[in-house]
C-alpha cells in the first residue's frame, strides 16, 4: 500500500490545500503512473481528481439531454458562427 500522511491544512492564495493520508493499492498506483506519465504521486492524484470532476460534470450535462426546451426560433448554427467571428 502507498500511504500519504496528514500534518496540516493551509490556504495558499486562492487555493485551499488539504493534506490527508490515504492508502492506495500499489498495483493501481503503478498502472496509473504508466498510463498517465505523471512524475509524482501528488501530480497523479491531482490528475485523477481532475478527471473525476470532468467526467461527473459531463455526465451531469448529459443527464439534461431532452429536458431542455429551446425557443422555436433558436438557431444554434447562427450562434456558433457568431462565436467564431469573435475570435
Amino acid at each position: 500500500m502507498c500511504t500519504f500522511y496528514v500534518y496540516h491544512t493551509h490556504h495558499t492564495g486562492e487555493r485551499h490545500v488539504v493534506r490527508t493520508n490515504i492508502d492506495l493499492d500499489d498495483d493501481l498506483v503503478r498502472e496509473a503512473f504508466e498510463l498517465t506519465g505523471a512524475k509524482t504521486k501528488r501530480d497523479l492524484v491531482h490528475r485523477a481528481l481532475g478527471e473525476l470532476v470532468r467526467r461527473l460534470r459531463s455526465r451531469n450535462l448529459a443527464a439534461l439531454a431532452g429536458q431542455i426546451r429551446f425557443r422555436d426560433d433558436f438557431d444554434h448554427k447562427t450562434l456558433r458562427d457568431m462565436s467564431r467571428a469573435d475570435r
